[in-house]
């Protein structure tokens, strides 16, 4: 069982590293695979006002001092296939944005990488439509693919979860994740930015679990209320030990 969790930006190495700390004393305390998650660069904000973030360059370095200070795996999300060379060269999973999960140029430089794939399925795309990805990032050699669920939209800024997709998905790939965060998500509802409902977060995913989810996915902050993107729907850091606990109790 996989478990991601970070901020959803990369705001500061303070916040960096309080949550990366954190994530530590949780691998250390159940005994289970923790990856650190955050964007160097927010490249589909609702605004063009919206913070992005610091960018390629800083914030590989950024992450790349978190990885070589805690150890910690790392995985971050790639918007434009010429940063997958650069981002595979510090991260251990690069992440396809649900919205590009079928852009060729980007999913094959992600796969030759040689690193790890998480393609998130698009908020229009069924379970099983996510094979065409896959097939993708299988031909341009790369078989170490992991796939996540995050909601589907039907507009009226909300996201409804078909939980089906869970299983249809993993008869595609072995590793499917449960985003429990953005599924969670209310996109543009909160006046030019993403509102959510994070009380609804635990619930996703135990019944993810249910449903088979054999991996978990939560962006964490210390502060969600005054985080520079996602925080509605942002787990807090607090919050992520009592989470973690359920899903493996059950």
């Amino acid at each position: 069982m996989k478990f991601i969790a970070g901020p959803c930006v990369i705001e500061s190495m303070e916040v960096l590293e309080t949550v990366a700390a954190e994530l530590v004393r949780l691998q250390d305390k159940y005994g289970i695979e923790i990856y650190f998650k955050s964007s160097f660069d927010k490249a589909n904000r609702t605004s063009i006002h919206s913070f992005r973030g610091p960018g390629l360059d800083k914030g590989l370095q950024m992450l790349g001092d978190i990885k070589q200070k805690y150890g910690l795996r790392l995985l971050t999300d790639i918007h434009e296939s010429c940063q997958a060379s650069a981002a595979g060269e510090v991260v251990d999973v690069l992440q396809i944005p649900a919205f590009l999960c079928r852009q060729t140029d980007l999913l094959v430089s992600a796969a030759k990488t040689g690193k790890t794939v998480n393609i998130k399925k698009a908020q229009f795309l069924s379970g099983l439509d996510m094979k065409y990805p896959v097939e993708k990032v299988r031909e341009a050699g790369n078989n170490d693919i992991w796939l996540t669920e995050r909601g589907n939209m039907f507009g009226y800024n909300n996201l409804i979860v078909d939980f089906r997709n869970i299983p249809d998905m993993l008869t595609i790939c072995d590793t499917v994740v449960m985003d429990c965060t953005h599924s969670v998500q209310r996109p543009g509802a909160a006046g030019g930015k993403t509102g959510g409902n994070r009380e609804f977060v635990p619930s996703m995913a135990l019944a993810a679990k249910a449903f088979g989810a054999n991996g978990f996915f939560f962006e964490v902050h210390p502060d969600p209320d005054h985080a520079l993107s996602d925080g509605p729907n942002m787990l807090r850091l607090t919050d992520l030990d009592a989470v973690i606990a359920s899903i493996l109790k059950q």
